[in-house]
């Protein structure tokens, strides 16, 4: 969640997807979160060359004072080609104009999903970005990441702003995406402003993958509050993919809650001059602590492929925060969609 929307102006827009958010009553008091474990086949599949596709668990634990709507972040996950998973953090700032900032994140991750297969998207994610945020109408602005997973193992990865995305090979973290921002606190972002980011301003990076690796996707709500580091040491202890987007998201919202922690959020924020008084720092003192946030994590492993016709899979085409949200009847469950 970013605070500050970066404009020139802020222009009149229609409302075109306003996802309903519902929660059972057994969970009011409490935080809910969601875990899902998605695997996915490709549906052409080659005789000769296994093909790779994602396993893919996830996790969702909304801001504290943001439970009964969801939070502000989205994702969707999709079975198209490899895989695809995208993430889109609303920018809170927005709330200050009275607008939901959920609304724009939410109908971002839902065209994204929609253009999936798009004949001029190509698998290209920067190409995904374009045609998804020129159908987005709703007021507002959000960071976001897309990954397509293509059968032969490459990866194509386009972001903008400070979601982010780790990948993790044999105990070692051999990528990461880098955030980009104005200033501390006011990342790049798609905007219902003519003045603002655009696909054009995206970070394209491409990655070949091998069977066993290991990718890590988030709002800046796991990255703010979470060390690669300690990315590395999560993954190491769960092997389930569910598990660790779980473990993940618990650590980040546990590291968020720590006034003592001294979190990748708060050593930037020094980092950029941002700290206590100067009489405090003569007692020894300094700005420490998480970031309250919302949490998104998709952890997605990077599987062979079996031999799957493509009417075996129909039904998980593209499954995501919007489908997710409606069912959180079922809080702290597990489904589990095997294709």
């Amino acid at each position: 969640m970013a605070n500050s929307i970066h404009r020139a102006s802020v222009l009149q827009s229609q409302l075109f997807f306003q996802p309903r958010v519902s929660f059972s009553s057994k969970d009011r008091n409490s935080i809910p979160r969601k875990s899902n474990l998605l695997c996915f086949a490709s549906s052409q599949m080659n005789p000769v060359r296994s093909e790779l596709s994602f396993c893919i668990g996830t996790h969702i634990i909304p801001h504290p004072n943001k439970v009964d709507k969801g939070g502000e972040d989205a994702f969707f996950v999709s079975n198209f080609n490899g895989g695809v998973i995208a993430v889109a953090d609303g920018v809170s700032g927005w709330a200050e104009q009275n607008v939901d900032p959920s609304l724009f994140s939410k109908e971002l991750m839902a065209n994204a999903s929609s253009f999936v297969g798009d004949e001029e998207v190509n698998y290209d994610p920067q190409i995904l970005i374009r045609k998804a945020h020129a159908a987005t109408s709703s007021k507002g602005s959000a960071t976001a990441i897309i990954a397509m997973l293509e059968r032969n193992g490459m990866l194509k990865v386009a972001n903008v702003g400070d979601c982010g995305l780790r990948i993790i090979r044999k105990g070692q973290m051999i990528f990461s995406t880098s955030p980009q921002e104005h200033y501390f606190d006011c990342p790049y972002q798609l905007s219902s402003e003519l003045v603002g980011q655009t696909y054009l301003d995206a970070v394209v990076s491409t990655v070949e993958l091998v069977e066993g690796d290991t990718i890590v996707m988030g709002s800046d709500g796991l990255f703010d509050n979470v060390f690669d580091r300690e990315i590395v040491s999560t993954l190491a202890l769960h092997t389930d993919v569910v598990e660790a987007a779980k473990a993940l998201a618990n650590l980040a919202r546990n590291h968020s809650m720590d006034s003592s922690f001294d979190s990748p959020y708060s050593l930037e924020a020094r980092s950029k001059g941002f700290d206590v008084p100067f009489w405090k720092k003569i007692l020894g003192m300094k700005l420490i602590g998480g970031k309250l946030d919302d949490i998104t994590v998709i952890v997605g492993q990077v599987v062979t492929s079996p031999s799957t016709t493509s009417e075996e899979i129909q039904g998980t085409e593209n499954i995501g925060i919007l489908d997710e949200v409606q069912r959180t009847d079922k809080v702290e469950e597990t489904e589990r969609l095997v294709s």
